[in-house]
């Protein structure tokens, strides 16, 4: 007895009720009647379309001979039975292309057509194209016309830009594409019979098969479904249409003739009826009558869609029209806001401005009454108001309502509309020109109205008084001042009144040295030069910084040579940002050898009482760790400056480190001492200063050394992030639970003082400084098991195993390869484990234990035992390839009196390619091969 027959003998027999069990496919090989029987069912289990893709599956599986060979399918009674009855499926569903496309892969539904072709006595080898339809048996020619009004539809399904649920291989699409205009010109041939058709029914295909001598001449020609001439045409003049439209992006004069194949397809739509063409047949025909430009305005018939598109076409434009068109569909709304804003960005190309900003209000006013948020198009023409665009919003506004049809929440939008309005005007007399407009004083309360009005007085008021233009002696500056005037006038960007005067800023290290320039009015200018400087570099623009920094430097020169080195230190700290921020948008050019020169320079610089920012030795180091000057940080560096400046020092231990690793364990006296260092940093010793919450900043914090931390050079991030790590997991002492990177053998594995370390600061920079990598490269594997290992040893189960899938992800392209070993060792595996198990997704830890070296049996059972299991259970067994789980499976279903779940259990061990008889090779492949289907599945979740 079958397994399945045990089933079903058992639910028998204890009379309880249960979902009905899946047929098998080949139950349906051993009953010839049952096809018939299952297809008439009202929800069939499997669906027709699933049944068809079982049938050719089977029937195309490839054979190993003797020798263990693979080897065509056979050509055997068997496999031609299952061919023929996923052909009388297809005839079942009386071939409609629309439900087969929407169910199968277009491999699948290719090698369908073409085994109709087959039995349809279609002559093999001869092209389509060379064919006369009109010669060939009615089924036979059916079968060639269904064919190849699949293949043009394929060609349109293939080039919607939208993501296809069922793609099928791009070779494929690329052969139709090829055969494209044959399959035109055997449709258009089709076009010019004038008689019915007949498709293979069940019958007739039964027929076939009974007759093995039977050829296109035998009664089963003439007694399938009959399709009328009218059904046929009204068919193919759809799909002609199709595929000349999109044709027509190319090859303009395409559009012509997909409109001649719709309008007949309108007209022949009156005799027959086809739900799914009617629906998408009026797009089409819009469509090419916009495109075609074959549209009356005057016509009352004519959607809004074609009056405007004529419009848009017609010579020189008629905007006055196009603008009316748009205002009474305010009232109406029946274009959608999509199409609207779509005209409105045809027209900016054509520098019509002022028709541009009356189509923009009329979209504003159209999204105010339907609550919408305004674009940032029209907020950009209420900065720059005239009262003609004023009369003109009122005017539009005015027009949209009408005051027996408007609904009472439209006027609730259009009031909150006037109100925004009156708000956005700084200029009094536009304020009262909205405040007084009729509109104003019928959708707004009095009182509503009066409050509204004092608001908009007071605020006009005071931006006005803010805005006052400075001394005109701030704008008659020294002739030695080359800056561009409009660079130092106050605007509302640049935030120049009392809120935002905190962006312009001197840094407190050179205050005294400003204060003590005696004339005022150049202690003044020296001040807003350097303080506007900064902040252009702080917002990237380094144009006007270099500018603004070369003005203030000519002026300081002819009288303070402190001020003069001030002013050149900075300018190269600017260079290094404007070089950095190139290198981290993705340039690949190395600095200027006088960049480096000069960094040098400034590294080396001594100078009596001369004022130094912090932040501009450390990024010359950061600078020079980033650029990999590593012989001048460690051979060409004067031992005195590395004695006396720490950020030199920890540059130093880095670049030593770096340009070290790997090599021999008696080459890692650097990176003990810079570890030293960085214990020396982390200890709580040092009186760091700390955060509002208490927590010590290390990385962000300017006193620290660690400063220097270089923007994107990845082997200094590499050897910083092995560092802190192995920090961190000595702190920590929890030796199960540690997390792991690239490097850890080159630093000490004890210390001396551990409780003089600040543990949590230690945690936190450990944190950034990955996160903060990860910004730079998101793909490092390396990083990615990091930033993994991090989630995981604080219980962030579901972010820990998004990272561990990431990692897998980037080290396989995106898991269509194997995931290097080394990526997915046993410990991050076990560790992909618990996480699966911590979030009950028992299933997945089942899944995952095979992927051990050793299979971890005993963790997929207890997994497999759990009933709570938050996954989706079942859906997992196609992925799961050790027969022993499998079969454990099915004992547990068994046990649990789970029919449904057993049978899917078992019908995935009795796939053929888990056969434990099989060569190694072939049980490999299937591994292979759902690995890669899992972790693609998980990434989807977890993603």
């Amino acid at each position: 007895m079958s397994a399945e027959a045990a089933d079903r003998v058992a639910i028998v027999a204890s009379g309880r009720p249960s979902t009905p069990l899946q047929t098998s496919w080949f139950e349906f090989l051993l009953d010839s009647s049952l096809l018939e029987t299952h297809l008439q069912k009202a929800n069939p289990d499997p669906l027709p379309v699933q049944l068809i893709v079982q049938f050719l599956e089977q029937a195309s599986k490839p054979s190993l001979n003797e020798q263990n060979q693979v080897q065509p399918p056979a050509d055997n009674c068997r496999n031609r039975t299952l061919k023929l009855l996923a052909l009388k499926v297809a005839a079942h569903m009386k071939w409609d292309l629309e439900v087969l496309e929407k169910g199968l892969t277009i491999p699948v539904l290719n090698m369908l057509l073409n085994e109709l072709l087959c039995v349809s006595k279609v002559p093999p080898g001869v092209k389509h194209v060379d064919l006369d339809l009109s010669t060939l048996p009615p089924t036979t020619a059916m079968a060639v016309i269904i064919y190849n009004r699949w293949a043009i539809r394929t060609i349109v399904l293939s080039s919607f830009p939208e993501k296809q649920t069922k793609p099928g291989p791009h070779q494929m699409n690329m052969y139709l594409k090829e055969q494209a205009t044959d399959s035109i010109s055997v449709l258009e041939g089709a076009l010019c019979l004038k008689k019915d058709f007949y498709i293979h029914t069940l019958r007739t295909l039964d027929l076939l098969a009974a007759d093995a001598a039977a050829n296109g001449e035998t009664e089963a020609s003439t007694a399938g479904l009959c399709i009328s001439t009218e059904e046929l045409h009204c068919q193919v003049h759809y799909d002609l249409g199709g595929i000349f439209f999109q044709r027509g992006c190319t090859d303009q004069p395409s559009f012509m003739k997909a409109k001649e194949h719709f309008r007949q397809t309108v007209e022949l739509l009156k005799k027959v009826h086809f739900t799914l063409i009617d629906k998408r047949l009026a797009g089409y025909w819009n469509a090419c009558k916009a495109l075609t430009g074959d549209c009356d305005p005057s016509d009352s018939q004519t959607s809004p869609y074609d009056q405007i598109n004529s419009l848009i076409r017609a010579r020189n434009y008629k905007v006055r029209a196009v603008i009316e068109a748009f205002i009474k569909d305010n009232v109406t709304r029946s274009l959608p806001n999509h199409f609207r804003r779509s005209v409105l960005r045809e027209f900016l190309e054509t520098g019509l401005d002022e028709f541009c900003h009356k189509l923009c209000v009329c979209n504003a006013v159209r999204d105010a009454l339907e609550g919408e948020v305004h674009s940032v198009r029209f907020q950009q023409l209420l900065l720059r108001p005239s009262r003609r665009m004023v009369d003109f919003i009122l005017e539009v506004a005015t027009r949209s309502l009408e005051k027996d049809r408007t609904s009472e929440t439209a006027r609730r939008n259009m009031a909150g509309f006037m109100k925004t309005l009156g708000e956005s005007f700084e200029d009094l007399s536009m304020v009262f020109v909205v405040s007084s407009h009729k509109l104003f004083v019928e959708l707004l309360r009095e009182e509503e109205r009066n409050v509204l009005v004092e608001q908009m007085k007071k605020r006009s008021a005071t931006i006005n008084l803010s805005t006052k233009p400075l001394p005109t002696c701030f704008f008659t500056l020294p002739s030695v001042c080359s800056a561009p005037p409009q660079l130092l006038r106050p605007s509302t960007s640049d935030s120049w009144n009392l809120s935002g005067r905190s962006t312009w800023e001197v840094p407190p290290d050179y205050i005294n040295v400003i204060l003590s320039i005696k004339d005022n009015l150049t202690k003044d200018l020296v001040y807003i030069l350097m303080a506007k400087g900064l902040h252009c570099i702080s917002i990237k623009d380094f144009v006007h910084a270099r500018q603004l920094f070369s003005a203030c430097l000519e002026l300081v020169t002819e009288f303070s040579p402190k001020l003069r080195q001030v002013m050149l230190n900075e300018m190269l700290l600017l260079e290094v940002r404007a070089h950095e921020t190139m290198a981290a948008e993705g340039s690949k050019e190395r600095p200027p050898p006088d960049l480096v020169s000069r960094v040098r320079g400034y590294l080396e610089m001594r100078i009596h009482d001369l004022p130094l920012r912090q932040v501009v030795g450390e990024e010359c180091v950061a600078f020079m760790l980033n650029w990999r000057e590593n012989d001048y940080l460690t051979l060409q560096v004067p031992p005195s400056l590395v004695m006396n400046n720490p950020y030199i020092k920890v540059g130093q231990l880095l670049a030593s480190t770096c340009k070290e690793l790997p090599g021999p364990k008696e080459s890692r006296r650097t990176a003990k001492e810079l570890w030293e260092v960085v214990v020396q940093i982390c200890s709580v010793s040092m009186q760091h200063k700390r955060n509002n919450d208490g927590r010590v900043g290390l990385i962000k914090h300017r006193d620290s050394s660690l400063g220097i931390l270089p923007r994107y050079e990845p082997l200094v991030l590499t050897t910083l992030t092995s560092l802190f790590v192995r920090l961190h997991s000595i702190v920590r002492d929890d030796i199960v639970n540690e997390v792991t990177a690239e490097h850890l053998s080159i630093w000490p594995s004890t210390l001396p003082n551990i409780q003089a370390v600040d543990v949590e600061a230690v945690a936190v920079t450990v944190k950034e400084l990955v996160s903060y990598a990860l910004t730079l490269n998101p793909n490092n594997q390396s990083w990615l098991i990091t930033q993994a290992d991090i989630y995981f040893v604080t219980n962030q189960y579901s972010a820990a195993l998004n990272f561990y899938l990431q990692a897998g992800a980037v080290s396989s392209d995106f898991f269509t390869k194997a995931v290097p070993p080394d990526v997915y060792t046993d410990q991050v595996l076990k560790r992909m484990i618990k996480c699966c198990s911590m979030m009950n997704c028992h299933t997945q830890v089942a899944v995952l234990c095979q992927f051990l070296r050793e299979v971890d049996y005993m963790t997929a059972f207890k997994a497999l035992q759990e009933q709570n299991s938050h996954d989706a259970m079942d859906s997992f067994y196609d992925y799961i390839w050790d027969v022993t789980i499998l079969e454990y499976l099915t004992y547990i279903h068994q046990k649990r009196g789970e029919a449904e779940k057993r049978q899917i259990a078992i019908k995935a061990i009795g796939q053929s390619e888990l056969n434990t008889s099989n060569p190694e090779e072939v049980l490999q492949l299937a591994a292979q091969k759902r690995k890669k289907r899992f972790l693609q599945a998980m990434a989807k979740l977890y993603f």
